[in-house]
């Protein structure tokens, strides 16, 4: 029985730990797929964390391909413990292109922060884009989450573009939110509300 002053969790504990994390279909023959410990996984990891952009923007790096493997095992505890969500952007059978996530999951709160990152050879064709409007779409229609957040430096606008392009409404200005290797970021924040009745 709920009281006046209980509130229900929006997601049920166990929505994510009690079940495998799917595989998702993108357009063009991709996939949001679980990474996998091997090495083709692990390198894609350790490339990303050597690109500049991708260091800037994420705050990320890696400099060997056993850090990239216990990477790859935190992301995994990160689903059982049910803190965060992270798939790889590939081709079936094929290595990782990019990565798209949720960070800082709340389900009892029914929220979460998306991230994403795509490899050097594979910007520029909207791939990042499709991987985020399905994470988003399975984040809110699937698991039952209420908020997503979009955050990004303001110095990055090709991040602003993507959450247009998202349908995440501008929230406002986080002032100097986020500490990166020059200093502190001032951050956009959009959001991405489910309308329920």
């Amino acid at each position: 029985m709920i009281s006046d002053y209980d509130i229900p969790d929006v997601v049920p504990a166990g929505s994510m730990a009690e079940r495998d994390q799917p595989v998702l279909g993108l357009p063009g023959g991709l996939e949001l797929r679980p990474w996998r410990s091997g090495d083709a996984d692990a390198d894609a990891l350790l490339t990303a964390g050597q690109d500049p952009a991708i260091q800037l923007w994420n705050l990320f790096s890696v400099r060997s391909r056993d850090e990239a493997r216990a990477r790859i095992e935190r992301m995994h505890e990160r689903w059982r413990s049910e803190t965060g969500a992270v798939w790889a952007i590939a081709r079936p059978g094929g290595p990782p292109l990019g990565l798209a996530g949720l960070h800082d999951v709340n389900l009892a709160g029914g929220t979460a922060e998306i991230m994403y990152w795509v490899l050097p050879d594979s910007r520029g064709g909207g791939i990042v884009v499709e991987a985020a409007r399905r994470l988003s779409r399975w984040a809110l229609d699937d698991l039952g989450l209420h908020r997503l957040r979009l955050c990004h430096a303001v110095a990055n606008p090709a991040s602003c573009r993507v959450a247009e392009k998202l349908g995440y409404a501008f929230e406002g200005t986080m002032r100097s939110s986020l500490l990166h290797a020059d200093g502190w970021h001032d951050e956009h924040l959009h959001a991405l509300v489910v309308e329920r009745a």
